[in-house]
């Protein structure tokens, strides 16, 4: 037979909008000529819903909604995820499911047995893991139904397993035809090649062919990246749908082929986060009910970055950048934000701050008499940037976007209330040697971030001649610290091992901890790594925990 495999882009929340999506879906694949149509994870709600699922209206409407799915659509069999009651005395309420209906009728659920609750998941909070796998019967084929982490935890792939099951090699162990997982995996550089080796060895290790289909889209800091795929028992890709964008793909249970979308084996790293950003920004934005946005130019190359990436996500005419000289701005400052602005054909205003310093300067003069000028007049200017962005996106109902990255919001160099003012932190998770990459990777045929901006030392023109390696390690030692130390839980001593100054490390690990309150407070970030700020990294504001002292 014939099976879609449809990754979609839901709205969390939006059932009318999400079961309108499915059946449009739906009918698409029937009109194809399928049997079979399959949808990613918690498809009807969204995923991932959080503590929406604590409000009994929304279950009310979630199940609403699910019934007239289920009666709406006839004459092909659909899987989709969905959330679906438990009925023991004991335990969560809610089950993570996967179930098939056709024709009015539902033929099997299974629910997800494997709950994972690091990084960004938490799903124990909610949902009570199933006892048992199912295996369905439909067609001929006997399907084996797992939701997402059911078939991430290989102990051929996984020196240390994280659960005490395998539901794949029990299902597996009853016979079938076919594998299906229906996920909701979010992107981070790398991830694409980790999925497929954990899939290829599944498939050749049970000798089964596997149908997996993945949710697509933004939704809050994460990013959804599709890339929905079927392997044959070889653990080859004989189909696959695109990545980052809605799509659907048809395979043929006679020959276990199907739709290869062209696309990159190994894309470039550059080009890959380049694709989610544009989606991240895109959904954060219009989900939230924005249609434009506003940036702060510097004429450096945070917020170049940011506001090329913007409009490609939007559209030219709604991003506005806005220039706020101080007198510490250098006049190739304002010239390359004019230059980006005019490349990128987005609105440009030029708002001098120095009046405004000026008046600040003023009014505390009486309660800073006789003492030196030090960072609390830099940020000062921070902070007046910070609240004309705010005053003109009230206004003109539009988002702020900060342009701070990773590696400053990591050490603290960034303005609380100033420049990490906004709505989303576009690059909050984009390491500022990334930053460069990305920016060349989009001047790759034409010049859109003038070359001078990519050229010249970063600084924050906060004083005289400031360069930001006044105050911090050279960037490209600083990311690969910062690498080692969050992203991949090196302990300080080996960091110091690879060859970084100890004080250098120490100080870095120092900066990391002592700023943890300014990321508390700051705006959501697309997460592009494998561990970003945000709350998949939980760590206490106050402690007092120095390792290697």
């Amino acid at each position: 037979m014939k099976i879609a495999l449809i990754q979609y882009n839901p709205v969390i929340g939006d059932f009318r909008r999400n079961s309108g999506a499915i059946r449009h879906w739906a009918e698409k694949a029937r009109a194809a000529g399928c049997d079979l149509a399959i949808f990613p994870e918690l498809a009807l709600s969204g995923y991932p819903p959080q503590d929406l699922l604590e409000r009994p209206a929304f279950l009310v409407d979630h199940d609403r909604a699910l019934h007239h799915l289920v009666a709406g659509i006839s004459g092909i069999g659909v899987i989709l995820g969905a959330v679906t009651r438990h009925t023991g005395a004991t335990g969560k309420t809610l089950h993570n499911s996967a179930m098939l209906f056709e024709n009015g009728a539902i033929l099997v659920t299974a629910c997800k047995r494997l709950l994972p609750t690091y990084d960004v998941f938490d799903e124990a909070r909610y949902f009570e893991p199933a006892r048992e796998s199912r295996i369905v019967a439909y067609k001929g084929l006997r399907l084996g139904l797992t939701v997402c982490e059911d078939i991430w935890n290989d102990p051929d792939f996984f020196p240390r397993p994280l659960y005490a099951i395998d539901p794949v090699a029990e299902l597996a162990a009853s016979g079938l035809d076919c594998l299906i997982n229906i996920a909701a995996s979010p992107f981070h550089q790398g991830k694409r090649l980790i999925r497929q080796g954990i899939f290829a060895n599944l498939c050749t290790r049970h000798h089964l062919p596997l149908l997996y289909v993945n949710q697509v889209g933004g939704q809050d800091s994460l990013i959804f990246d599709g890339g929905s795929l079927a392997m044959n028992r070889s653990g080859a890709i004989v189909a696959q749908a695109r990545h980052f964008s809605e799509d659907m793909v048809i395979v043929d249970t006679a020959f276990w082929r199907g739709e290869l979308r062209e696309e990159p084996a190994t894309p470039l790293a550059a080009a890959e986060v380049c694709q989610a950003l544009i989606l991240g920004t895109h959904d954060y934005v219009t989900k939230c009910g924005f249609k434009k946005v506003v940036i702060g130019l510097s004429g450096g190359i945070d917020s170049a970055l940011t506001a090329a990436i913007a409009t490609q996500a939007l559209g030219p005419a709604s991003v506005l950048g806005v220039a706020m000289p101080s007198p510490y701005t250098a006049p190739e400052s304002i010239a390359d934000a004019e230059t980006l602005a005019k490349n990128l054909g987005i609105g440009f205003t030029l708002l001098p701050i120095t009046p405004l310093v000026e008046a600040y300067q003023a009014s505390l003069a009486p309660l800073f008499a006789g003492r030196p000028a030090d960072v609390t007049e830099q940020n000062i200017q921070a902070r007046i940037r910070g609240n004309l962005l705010m005053a003109i996106a009230n206004k003109e109902g539009r988002l702020v976007l900060s342009t701070g990255n990773k590696s400053e919001m990591a050490v603290g160099y960034c303005t609380l209330y100033g420049d990490m003012s906004g709505g989303l932190a576009m690059l909050a998770d984009v390491p500022k040697m990334l930053v460069y990459e990305l920016a060349r990777y989009l001047n790759r045929e034409t010049i859109v971030i003038p070359q001078r901006t990519i050229d010249r030392a970063p600084t924050a023109e906060l004083k005289p001649d400031q360069r930001d390696e006044d105050d911090l390690p050279p960037y490209p030692i600083l990311d690969q610290i910062l690498t080692a130390y969050l992203e991949e839980h090196k302990p300080v001593a080996e960091i110091i091992a690879m060859g970084f100054d100890p004080a250098v490390v120490h100080d870095v690990v120092r900066r990391i901890r002592i700023n943890e309150y300014k990321r508390k407070q700051a705006p959501v970030g697309l997460k592009v790594t494998s561990k970003a700020f945000g709350y998949g990294r939980r760590y206490p504001t106050a402690e007092h925990y120095l390792e290697g002292a």
